[in-house]
């Protein structure tokens, strides 16, 4: 099923894709789906992203092929870090390069959308807390990443976390293609079986040290592959069996 967030008519609503239909539904998703019988075309809708989170949990070097791409050991425990939800933005909006950075990146992502609140979960339970999953561009100053001790700065900007095209309740998140598309040309190919850490372990660990809220998404680390964006481009991120993200990019 895919769920997603839309505006009609200075309206926001949530809705369920189905072929070129947008059926509306009544309120949240997230404790029941029902439907209030208004249908909408889904080329007359804005979409939008397709939550308003809480908190954005960041999850850093958790694909092999990223790691050595770095050159950088295997870390012990995952790394962690918060994006801002001042940082999201819709599918098709402009990612904006700030003046402080001379490099922003691109980095394709796979994101959890958590469906109740949660603490201490057990791996056994993860799949409770779990709504559904979605695609995320985890966009990065690497150059102010690079001579900061912190990364809150690299990856907090406006504009920095586009999330799309909506979520997607069915089929997991393992064996899935992830990929990146700068300007048409794929500069990131991989495939969740990379995870060094699972959606389960994710979970678990980050609930173990902070509440997990409605809503709140962890998006899971990008591939190898990772490069500059500059004015004019177009990044598309796509995920098999979920959708594809696509915005463009303006100083």
């Amino acid at each position: 099923m895919k769920v997603l967030r839309y505006s009609y008519k200075d309206f926001i609503s949530y809705g369920v894709k189905v072929d070129d239909v947008v059926k509306k539904l009544n309120g949240s998703p997230f404790d029941e789906i029902t439907y209030s019988g208004e249908e909408t075309s889904y080329s007359g809708i804005k979409l939008l992203a397709p939550v308003k989170p809480e908190k954005i949990i960041a999850v850093g070097l958790n694909y092999m092929s990223h790691v050595l791409e770095l050159k950088m050991d295997i870390p012990h425990v995952p790394v962690i870090f918060l994006k801002p939800p001042s940082s999201v933005i819709n599918p098709f909006d402009k990612i904006v390069r700030p003046k402080q950075s001379k490099q922003v990146d691109y980095e394709a992502e796979l994101a959890v959308i958590i469906n109740k609140d949660c603490r201490n979960v057990l791996k056994s339970r993860v799949k409770d807390y779990i709504f559904g999953y979605t695609c995320l561009n985890d966009v990065t100053a690497r150059d102010l990443q690079l001579i900061d001790s912190q990364w809150t700065r690299a990856k907090g900007f406006d504009t920095f976390c586009p999330i799309g095209p909506w979520i997607e309740t069915e089929g997991g998140w393992k064996n899935k293609r992830i990929y990146a598309q700068l300007n048409e040309k794929i500069v990131q190919d991989s495939n969740t079986n990379d995870f060094i850490n699972s959606v389960e372990s994710l979970i678990s660990y980050i609930s173990s040290i902070m509440t997990l809220k409605q809503g709140d998404v962890i998006s899971t680390g990008t591939a190898g592959g990772i490069g500059p964006m500059v004015d004019g481009d177009v990044i598309k991120v796509t995920i098999d069996g979920i959708g594809t993200l696509e915005n463009s990019v303006i100083d």
